[in-house]
């Protein structure tokens, strides 16, 4: 069963946030996972959005997600995002 790895995300350190996205790609590409979705400027529909990005990832299943969430590398460069921003994150099971 797919598992999606969402985040909302308010970045308050442009700077500091490129640090982690510049490192993305080289840590993510070992382990499964689809980019579904980034977006700045979503639609809302119902409700109040106050974040300042959307990201969506589909892995295989959870063990996939976790993997990679957990990895040294992943460890290693999510330590900026943490310094740059705020954010909910969720695991969220589908098809």
């Amino acid at each position: 069963m797919s598992c999606y790895f969402v985040a909302q995300i308010k970045i308050h350190d442009e700077a500091e946030y490129k640090k982690y996205l510049d490192g993305t790609d080289a840590v993510f590409a070992a382990f499964k996972g689809e980019i579904i979705a980034v977006d700045d400027h979503p639609t809302v529909l119902e409700g109040e959005w106050e974040y300042s990005r959307i990201v969506m990832i589909r892995f295989p299943d959870e063990a996939d997600l976790r993997r990679w969430y957990d990895s040294p590398g992943y460890r290693e460069i999510v330590k900026h995002r943490w310094r740059a921003s705020e954010a909910d994150v969720l695991i969220v099971k589908g098809r």
